[in-house]
């Protein structure tokens, strides 16, 4: 009977339409950010989960120097002498071995 004089007009189906995207939008959302969190490696997700997740590690960060490259370009640019430089290299590669037993 009150088909179209009483059914809001032309702003409810704006606001039915906006309504009905941002919706969709949501789930969509929703759906992605459990799909991520599922496949990231880590304590919930991924590896954990027995799921093969190779293509997804993230970036990788690269390493810092090491120990040795340090002392060599200190050596380098002159801030420590020959001698220093050998005593130096030679506790670090012996503390690399590991600590000597009691």
């Amino acid at each position: 009977m009150y088909w179209y004089h009483h059914g809001g007009g032309g702003w409810g189906w704006i606001a039915a339409t906006i309504g009905m995207i941002l919706f969709w939008a949501l789930v969509v959302t929703v759906g992605i950010l459990v799909f991520r969190a599922l496949a990231r490696p880590g304590k919930y997700g991924g590896e954990q989960a027995g799921w093969r997740t190779g293509w997804h590690t993230g970036p990788q960060q690269p390493a810092g120097p090491t120990a040795e490259q340090i002392l060599a370009e200190r050596y380098a640019r002159g801030e420590i002498e020959d001698e220093e430089y050998q005593r130096r290299l030679a506790i670090l590669r012996s503390s690399r071995q590991g600590p000597a037993p009691p």
